[in-house]
């Protein structure tokens, strides 16, 4: 039975922080359709990520650096159609932000105005800070994104674990400070130690949320595609696979051609 209400009480940045005040741990998932979305919105997970990811698990690519602004507000707009509950965050995509903060609040002003989201999400520490001031001097709200930054995967040249060593460890614990004291409302920590994770999210007042971060911090993410199951070639240790999608729609497929082959479908009560 659904606990979605007619008219459910939205989530906002500051419930994000009330939650960790009291120590409520924050649910979010991705989603980059409405009708995966309404589902997401509807089981009460508290943020809805639409995820740069979508490179990868809806366009094929290997990476997230191909995928563009529009085809992010595209997505992001079919979310927030279907939302009522959730926070929506919006990645910015590689080459919209970095390097040029006049850009980076044009970009986020445009994903605001054309997707309706709620906040953005940026990867990057202290290189970044200019962009985030500037796009925060227009009201938007910032999340960030420290540890393992898939935009920046050929500049580490792999998806290993992040901060692993101290002198890295120590720029990421700067990094998150200069994040919350710059103004972002919270900040996702990739895969890195879970000892690290701990520290940051004890550290900073701001939520914290992990993917492959351990249980230290205030929240989880996952890309909806992988803990689903739908892509079933992805098993990295920090993913829970909830169930075994790729199979099941396998397997109605081959029924469906298996039926209509056979002449079984469309049947007698089936048609008009």
């Amino acid at each position: 039975m659904s606990v979605h209400a007619s008219n459910p009480k939205k989530i906002t940045t500051h419930t994000l922080l009330e939650m960790k005040q009291s120590g409520q741990k924050i649910s979010m998932l991705t989603a980059y359709d409405y009708s995966m979305a309404r589902i997401v919105d509807e089981a009460n997970i508290d943020v809805i990520l639409v995820g740069d990811s979508a490179s990868n698990v809806m366009a094929g690519h290997e990476t997230t650096l191909p995928i563009t602004l529009d085809q992010m507000i595209y997505h992001a707009s079919s979310v927030v159609r279907a939302v009522k509950r959730s926070l929506v965050v919006v990645d910015m995509p590689f080459g919209s932000y970095q390097g040029n903060s006049k850009e980076a609040l044009s970009s986020a002003i445009k994903i605001m105005k054309e997707s309706g989201g709620h906040a953005v999400k940026m990867e990057g520490g202290q290189e970044i800070l200019d962009s985030i001031k500037r796009i925060l001097t227009a009201g938007i709200p910032v999340m960030g994104h420290l540890g393992l930054t898939p935009q920046s995967i050929y500049k580490f040249g792999t998806y290993v674990v992040r901060a692993k060593e101290d002198e890295e460890a120590q720029r990421l614990i700067e990094d998150a400070k200069a994040l919350e004291e710059v103004g972002c409302f919270a900040i996702v920590l990739e895969k890195i130690p879970a000892a690290l994770a701990a520290k940051v999210a004890q550290m900073v007042n701001i939520p914290v949320i992990g993917i492959g971060a351990g249980n230290g911090v205030d929240g989880q993410v996952l890309v909806i595609h992988d803990m689903l199951g739908i892509n079933n070639e992805f098993n990295p240790r920090f993913l829970r696979k909830y169930n075994n999608l790729h199979q099941h729609m396998l397997q109605a497929f081959e029924a469906y051609k298996k039926d209509v082959q056979s002449g079984d479908f469309p049947n007698a009560t089936e048609s008009y």
